[in-house]
């Protein structure tokens, strides 16, 4: 097994960005063009030491990377019962932003809370009197578990993301005829849209990666922000759909709990050792960063951080 360091961290940045070949960058987020496309960073926090190669500097919006944080929250307010009475807990074999599932499958519910429609159903939980209360409770969160008080919205990108939102308000709007709304389709597509947009680089990603890996505990004070209950059922959903329809190929390839977004971010959590951020801007027609899904596997095959086992190599 290799030790961890930033020259091993380089090498593998080094290795994998070829792999950025083999996607494209989202043009639709204002900030996107082909100059990100080689774009690729890493940050690994260990709890105790930071570890760092590529581009690290570079803030990028959290997109779906989100949803693990909206669905903390949920099941902090609501419970786990009253969550999964509105979404499902199974893989999906269609697109992220599918709206064929919700109809073809019979189902008055999206099958998980990583999926679009999951994810918008999930932010309507979280409590709030207004979506700028629910909102800013998100943002009090996501601060709290990075360590970091400065991170914010960014302006452009939400309104990128109103701009660019018709699936995501088809989807929000046939919820709503089938009961899966428990408010209006505007208000939780407004608070999905600006979940979307809050800006971070590979050092928060991993830190929030670190927060799920150590048990949900703060980062200053070690105190437990979400039950041992609640962050199983994130991690275990995480790795059965965190990395949308290629979910079971980097279960078995990585093993551990991942989450993308197509801001070509990535969110590792390996349970009691580190956690990992990535940005890799080019993604693929899944969705996921290209050469940030290569690292995060060689990465994996080379600290043996596959949770189910270390490959005894036969001599």
């Amino acid at each position: 097994m290799a030790q961890l360091s930033n020259q091993l961290l380089e090498q593998i940045v080094e290795d994998s960005l070829p792999y950025a070949s083999d996607g494209e960058v989202r043009p639709v987020i204002p900030m996107y063009d082909d100059t990100k496309k080689d774009v690729l960073g890493v940050t690994v926090w260990t709890g105790e030491e930071y570890f760092h190669a590529g581009r690290t500097d570079l803030y990028v919006p959290m997109q779906s990377t989100a949803k693990i944080v909206t669905l903390m929250l949920a099941l902090n307010d609501f419970g786990k019962k009253r969550v999964f009475d509105m979404v499902g807990m199974e893989p999906m074999g269609d697109f992220f932003n599918s709206i064929g599932q919700l109809e073809r499958h019979q189902t008055e519910k999206p099958f998980n809370p990583m999926i679009n429609a999951g994810a918008i159903a999930t932010a309507a939980l979280i409590k709030g009197g207004c979506v700028e209360e629910r909102f800013e409770r998100f943002m009090e969160f996501i601060r709290q578990i990075t360590g970091n008080p400065d991170l914010v919205m960014s302006e452009e990108i939400y309104e990128a993301e109103k701009s660019n939102g018709a699936r995501n308000r088809a989807l929000a709007y046939f919820m709503q005829s089938t009961g899966a709304m428990i408010m209006p389709p505007e208000e939780a597509l407004d608070l999905y849209f600006r979940t979307n947009a809050v800006m971070m680089c590979t050092e928060d990603f991993a830190r929030v990666g670190h927060f799920m890996a150590n048990e949900g505990r703060d980062p200053e004070t070690n105190i437990r922000l979400i039950s041992p209950e609640h962050l199983r059922t994130v991690k275990s959903i995480m790795l059965t759909s965190g990395m949308y329809n290629s979910s079971g190929q980097f279960a078995v390839e990585a093993g551990f709990p991942l989450k993308s977004g197509v801001s070509g971010a990535i969110i590792g959590a390996v349970p009691g050792r580190m956690g990992i951020g990535v940005i890799g801007p080019a993604i693929d027609a899944k969705g996921n960063s290209t050469a940030g899904g290569a690292l995060v596997k060689s990465l994996s095959n080379e600290l043996d951080l596959n949770m189910f086992g270390v490959i005894e190599h036969e001599l």
